[in-house]
């Protein structure tokens, strides 16, 4: 607080006041912008100072200015300094960046505040016009009735809970609360961000047409390095987890952000972190822009801290969500994967022959069934050892799923035995493609045992038959390729 401008006439009055501040410049500043403000003037380091000095001699007005103090050390010592006031007048000046001082003192009993930073002459304005007034509220930052504000608060939390139906998308939920905020009574814009990926991510925002925060923050693609991030109260809250109040753009100390966002009839921007899970930071913000700079009563603040822990409950939901399709994926995979080859295993693979055999009914189109098998496979386990049958495995299986075509299934039915279901495709086609699956098999060279080769049985679905006799058939191809000399492919018998 320095002195600048023109001062105010003086108040021609014989009260009295006490300014708390720990930081011995913002003491003698005070004492300097509020010269013959006050008929007595006095000023205090801490709270222990100041009830001594009220012990002594009684103050009409005591000034808290929380510049440099501490919410986890200096709460209990103000706030019982609060108390002890019994109703009597108390000002506290709250930095705009921790906002969070004002629903804890005022849990202690009633106070008016002033958001900071203030200059000089504004802090004298400011306690010219409370002296004028008695301490009342100012009728600019008057609240509504009680009847009125209790209603609002009801019908915004109703519409807020109602967002919850969709948390199970958190991109989904951030709109539904936002659309549902965009009701509050003086709200022209609502956004949510969330902690995501490393970064800060804008999860949806309604409001005020053409008001559009990536802009507005000059994003360029991380919202952390904003330039703003030091001033924009919805960055500031999910960066350090600080309810902050910024009720005059201008306090923010960037003229040309002050400047976008009264042009878009923002007198009031409000930062709210949103909890995360654990001790760890915020899991984002919600970013509420009004039109006008309001004084919040202890019941208004306090539905903007519920305000938080439902957007929090909601985002976590759509974590859940998210984890648990993540999971289930992750299940399904693991029951229907082969896991050495990573392939489709047999009981999958049965399932989705029955499916493509109703397919081939319903629309009349040819489908058929390969099977091959390792030749001598049992002798590379023996002479090589079982790893090296394992990439055996590995490489057959990588081997013919890369020559296959994507509407094709490759399965392992067993040790080492394989299906290819081919759907659209005819006895003649399949017969190719079993050749070609053999002899690219046969080129392939596998560490630890130079070269394998297989033998294959192909069948094409007839009229009526199921899957159980369709491989039947492949199997018997496959059994006569065995005793034709391996190496070869033949067609099963109709």
């Amino acid at each position: 607080m320095q002195e600048e401008g023109a001062r105010a006439d003086t108040v021609d009055d014989e009260r009295s006041c006490l300014f708390v501040n720990p930081v011995g410049q913002r003491r003698a500043d005070f004492q300097s912008a509020c010269a013959g403000v006050f008929a007595q003037l006095r000023v205090a380091s801490g709270a222990e100072q100041a009830r001594s000095l009220l012990a002594r001699e009684p103050a009409d007005l005591v000034v808290l200015d929380l510049e440099r103090c501490e919410l986890g050390i200096d709460l209990a010592a103000l706030g019982a300094l609060v108390a002890e006031r019994a109703g009597k007048p108390i000002l506290v000046l709250c930095p705009f960046t921790n906002a969070r001082w004002l629903p804890a003192l005022m849990a202690f009993g009633p106070v008016d505040y002033a958001i900071g930073p203030l200059r000089a002459q504004q802090t004298r304005a400011l306690l010219d016009a409370r002296l004028r007034t008695g301490f009342a509220p100012a009728p600019a930052l008057a609240s509504t009735s009680a009847e009125e504000e209790l209603h609002a608060l009801l019908a915004l939390r109703g519409a807020s809970q109602e967002a919850l139906g969709h948390a199970d998308d958190s991109e989904r939920f951030a709109e539904r609360l936002c659309a549902a905020l965009s009701g509050w009574p003086g709200l022209v814009h609502a956004a949510l961000f969330q902690h995501r990926d490393g970064d800060l991510h804008l999860e949806a925002e309604q409001g005020v047409a053409g008001l559009h925060l990536m802009a507005l923050l000059k994003d360029e693609g991380r919202l952390l390095q904003s330039p703003l991030r030091h001033a924009f109260p919805g960055l500031l809250a999910a960066a350090s987890g600080e309810f902050t109040l910024l009720d005059a753009p201008d306090k923010a100390g960037e003229p040309e952000l002050a400047a976008s966002l009264e042009r878009f009839g923002v007198r009031m921007v409000v930062g709210l972190p949103i909890p995360g899970q654990g001790p760890g930071g915020p899991r984002g913000s919600l970013c509420l822009m009004f039109d006008h700079a309001r004084a919040f009563s202890r019941a208004q603040l306090q539905a903007l801290d519920d305000l938080a822990q439902l957007a929090s409950h909601g985002l976590r939901m759509a974590e859940v969500t998210r984890e648990n399709e993540i999971l289930l994926a992750r299940v399904t995979h693991l029951a229907t994967t082969d896991a050495l080859t990573e392939v489709a295993n047999r009981r999958h693979g049965e399932h989705l022959l029955e499916q493509e055999i109703k397919r081939s009914r319903r629309y009349r189109l040819p489908l058929a069934l390969v099977s091959f098998d390792i030749d001598r496979f049992s002798q590379v386990n023996d002479s090589f050892g079982h790893p090296v049958g394992d990439i055996v495995l590995r490489t057959v299986a990588n081997t013919a799923r890369a020559l296959l075509r994507a509407s094709d299934v490759l399965v392992r039915s067993g040790g080492e035995e394989f299906l290819v279901i081919a759907p659209h495709t005819s006895a003649i086609d399949g017969l190719r493609m079993a050749e070609k699956l053999r002899a690219a098999i046969e080129q392939v060279e596998i560490p630890g045992c130079d070269h394998v080769t297989i033998s294959l049985g192909v069948a094409q679905l007839g009229e009526s038959e199921s899957g159980d006799s369709l491989a039947v058939r492949a199997n018997a191809a496959l059994a006569r390729a065995k005793r034709a000399g391996r190496n070869c492919v033949e067609l099963a018998m109709s």
